[in-house]
């Protein structure tokens, strides 16, 4: 973290300052549970508590500092030390730009150069981040977000953990609606911007796909002159912003589009759904085999961005195609693949879904799956707006048409899919509908069978991702659907 004093964030916040003018946090949290020795306390207000109740717990754990939205005193009337703001959250932002203003100066006066990553998409972001920032750190001191920090707490937070030393800054972006990736990229100034896909998951929060298009060209929008925008051509509506930026334009495709210059050739997948292809750069070079330990062809477009993007930054191509080769999922819960003693497979790609990474997520199990029985157990995707109904009705009949052995479908919101799955011609055993995910691992642990082939699938919401945790360990080890779904509740969820 970049060293600012009480007075200073004060001034960067335009807030009162009630407390020692001197005092230099070493960190920033907005869980008090996170608090340690030196930190900076965000109490921020959020939907299930307010943080403020909670700045007590945070200096006993060591905090020296509170950003706070009004004055809080101990229990004997005390004030904390603090710094009152109008909002915690705008503070945060502001106190970030600072932080990324500082980082330049400090290392353009050394010589050094600094370079931020800005990634967004509807699908894949943080898997392209992962990527990229397991290259980049081959080059130089890379701070990448924890998990999914990707909106207006999580691209703060991120920032925070960077300091003089660092030489790469990759930043993930999600927004659920128009101006918060300008928000996002004005805070810390992207060099390169990536932008991976156009999906409709949100729709009914932006007000269309259209909507979620302006919103994630805000990205190669902020960019300058000298920066760089990495667009997936095989996109057509992000492919469509490179009228939109003033940058250097790098596309990315694995279907030969005309125009690119980052491409994957002789594209496919081996026998365990890795994806593995030619990786050409536009350095003239030969180009470099890449064999992915991630899970199914729909990750080429990820890895390809990761390689633009660490090509945009300097880096040698046969650093780019080793790094990816070597790579395996970062992040829990993208396509997460664990082998049970008794032979069943469990591929765990619950963390979040929309419309287009649940149908390559059902491909690839189809791919996986041949020879075996195919288990698809499949929860809502959330936040489609008026359109939940439609694309729940054609994951169904996408189930039915890939030949998927059982469906198991958790849940009401869901339900569509349920009986779009039935109507198409699933009947009997091979479709089941479940309230509950308790509902639903009792069935599982009743039928799996040595050599099945299981994938969990949902929005983040739903939190089947700990249901399949739970199938994918011994039975006595398997943490209750109950509290699972608890745990799930409390946790953000990640941002389109």
């Amino acid at each position: 973290m970049i060293a600012l004093t009480a007075v200073e964030i004060a001034d960067i916040t335009n807030g009162r300052l009630a407390a020692d003018p001197g005092i230099v946090p070493v960190s920033v949290v907005t869980d008090s549970r996170e608090a340690a020795t030196g930190s900076l306390y965000v109490a921020k207000p959020g939907e299930n508590a307010d943080g403020h109740a909670y700045v007590g717990a945070a200096f006993e754990r060591g905090a020296v500092l509170a950003l706070t939205e009004r004055d809080v005193s101990d229990d004997d009337g005390r004030p904390y030390p603090a710094v009152v703001v109008d909002d915690a959250v705008i503070a945060m932002g502001a106190l970030a730009a600072e932080s990324v203003r500082r980082i330049r100066a400090a290392r353009a006066a050394q010589g050094e150069p600094f370079t931020v990553i800005g990634i967004t998409g509807s699908a894949g972001k943080t898997t392209t981040k992962d990527l990229l920032a397991g290259i980049l750190s081959r080059a130089g001191a890379t701070v990448a977000p924890q998990g999914s920090y990707n909106g207006e707490v999580g691209v703060p937070l991120t920032v925070f953990g960077a300091d003089a030393g660092t030489r790469y800054l990759v930043i993930e972006m999600g927004a659920t609606g128009v101006g918060h990736i300008k928000y996002l990229a004005e805070m810390v100034k992207p060099d390169i911007g990536v932008v991976l896909c156009v999906g409709s998951a949100h729709a009914g929060e932006f007000g269309g796909v259209e909507n979620i298009a302006k919103a994630k060209g805000e990205l190669v929008e902020a960019l300058g002159l000298d920066g760089t925008a990495v667009i997936n051509l095989d996109d057509a509506r992000v492919a469509a912003m490179a009228s939109r930026t003033r940058a250097t334009v790098l596309g990315t495709t694995a279907t030969g589009v005309s125009g690119s210059a980052v491409e994957a050739r002789n594209a496919d997948i081996d026998g365990d759904g890795h994806p593995e292809f030619e990786l050409h750069l536009p350095d003239g070079g030969v180009p470099h085999r890449v064999h992915s330990k991630l899970i199914g062809a729909h990750h080429i477009t990820n890895l390809l961005a990761a390689a633009a993007a660490a090509f945009a930054a300097g880096l040698p191509a046969a650093a780019i195609a080793d790094s990816l080769s070597e790579q395996s999922a970062a992040s829990r819960w993208r396509m997460e693949r664990t082998e049970r003693a008794d032979g069943v497979t469990i591929i765990n790609d619950a963390y979040n879904a929309n419309p287009e990474s649940m149908r390559a997520a059902l491909r690839t199990l189809a791919d996986l799956g041949q020879g075996r029985r195919t288990w698809a157990v499949l929860g809502a995707m959330l936040e489609l707006g008026e359109d939940s109904i439609r694309e729940h009705t054609a994951v169904g009949t996408q189930v039915v048409r890939l030949n998927i052995s059982r469906l198991v479908v958790v849940g009401r919101e869901a339900r569509a899919l349920y009986i779009s799955a039935i109507q198409e011609g699933s009947w009997g055993e091979e479709c089941s509908f479940t309230e509950t995910a308790d509902e639903a691992y009792e069935l599982l642990q009743a039928e799996l069978a040595p050599g099945d082939l299981v994938l969990f699938k949902s929005s983040n919401g739903v939190g089947l991702r700990y249901l399949g945790d739970r199938i994918a360990l011994p039975p006595q080890a398997g943490t209750s659907a109950n509290s699972a779904a608890t745990t799930a509740a409390n946790e953000g969820n990640e941002l389109l």
